[in-house]
Parts: C-alpha cells; sequence; structure tokens
C-alpha cells in the first residue's frame, strides 16, 4: 500500500467554472494529478480570514504554493503601474503569504509554483516587475540549473519548461537562492531558507510532466520529503 503524504494547496478563487452555477474555488487538476503521480494526496483548502494553519494543518505533510493571478503590488510597495494585473484578491494573498510562512517557520516541506514563487519572493522582502516588455505567456524554453541541482531532485541539469507568467522578480527577497536564471536574465528557481526542504520554480512542472519525466521529478522531491515528516 502506497503511504501517500497529504499535500496541502490553498485554492484559487474563480468566476469561470464551467461545472457549477457561482463563484468557485478551484485547484489546476493537472497539478493535482502531478502531486498524484509523485505518490502524494493532493488536499484543496478554501482561503478565509483568519485561517488558522496550526489547526488546519493537522496531519498536512507538505504544502505547495500554486499558480494563480498577480499578487497585490501593494505588499511589496507599489501602486499597479500597468492595466496588465489580473485576478488580485486580497484574502487569496493573505492565505498565501501565511501558509508559506506557516510552513516555512514549523518545518513543512514546500513547493511554490508560479505565483506561488513570485509570492514568496515578496514575502521575504522582494519585489516584482509588474509587467515584462516580453512575456512569458505560452512559453516554453530550456532551463538550466546553475547549482543545487540535486536539492530539487532533479536527475540532469537542462530541463524543457512550460511558462505562463508575464512577471518577474526584479528585487530579490532576503534569503533566497538562486538556483537558475533565464536567457533574459529574469529568476527561474531559487532555494527557500526554510526549516524544511523548500524551494520555487517560476515554470509550471504540471504543464509536461507526463512527457518529461524530470517535471514529475520536482513534485516526488516535495512528496518524498513531506514522507520524512
Amino acid at each position: 500500500m502506497v503511504n501517500r503524504p497529504r499535500i496541502a494547496i490553498v485554492g484559487r478563487f474563480t468566476e469561470h467554472a464551467s461545472a457549477i452555477r457561482s463563484l468557485g474555488v478551484v485547484s489546476s487538476r493537472r497539478l493535482l494529478e502531478s502531486v498524484w503521480a509523485a505518490g502524494g494526496e493532493p488536499i484543496t483548502f478554501l482561503p478565509v480570514e483568519n485561517p488558522n494553519w496550526a489547526e488546519r494543518l493537522e496531519g498536512i505533510k507538505g504544502v505547495l504554493i500554486p499558480g494563480g493571478g498577480d499578487v497585490n503590488p501593494k505588499w511589496y510597495g507599489e501602486e499597479p503601474n500597468t492595466d496588465e494585473l489580473y485576478g488580485v484578491d486580497d484574502l487569496q494573498d493573505e492565505n498565501d503569504f501565511s501558509i508559506a510562512k506557516y510552513a516555512f517557520d514549523n518545518g513543512l516541506p514546500t513547493l511554490a509554483i508560479c505565483r506561488g514563487f513570485q509570492l514568496v519572493n515578496v514575502l521575504m522582502g522582494g519585489s516584482l516587475v509588474q509587467h515584462m516588455d516580453k512575456d512569458h505567456r505560452n512559453f516554453i524554453h530550456q532551463i538550466t540549473i546553475d547549482k543545487d541541482m540535486e536539492g530539487l531532485g532533479l536527475t540532469k541539469p537542462t530541463l524543457e519548461s512550460s511558462c505562463f507568467h508575464h512577471q518577474s522578480i526584479k528585487k530579490l527577497g532576503d534569503g533566497l537562492e538562486v538556483l537558475a536564471t533565464a536567457t533574459e536574465g529574469h529568476v527561474e528557481a531559487f532555494k527557500i531558507p526554510s526549516k524544511a526542504w523548500a524551494y520555487g520554480v517560476q515554470w509550471h512542472p504540471e504543464d509536461n510532466y507526463k512527457e518529461n519525466p524530470q517535471q514529475l521529478e520536482l513534485f516526488q522531491k516535495l512528496v518524498n520529503e513531506a514522507r520524512k515528516n
């Protein structure tokens, strides 16, 4: 019998879910399937005021901070400077910030993806480019991990990465260790200071994990670290 550690994912608010008649809270099916394929049990959590993660995360062994809408620029001391911002929601941000901080402070293995990657950067005192000159939506490129490939759980340093983001890191957050950069120079992966395994990637490894086993390795590393809890 497979020991499937439970992996927490904060759900995303949506106005466009065809299977329901009202506003929704969703997780990407492909993301959930990636965690499952890696041997984990993905659990979606409702974003609420005062989420009390100490109580809600009882029995949870790891945290995944997924993609989604944009982080409110106010969190990094800026006003909106582009019409390209989308999906901004303070309650969503507050839940993501608080679960990330709880995970880092309490030794829960954590993987941050795309928006999650950017949000962790802001949590650590960094800032974002609100709209890139040449965005990476529907963009596939090669990423080379410059260091700590083993820490990420990868068996090869170069992998084909599927991206969907229009923002990037401007000022790097305190304590974050850059592991990979894109040819344009923006950060693509970092190690997060935490009491447990914690890493972030700018791309979406769930997009092509079936065709590219290296992407699945990221989820397998999260799940294997979670099993140790």
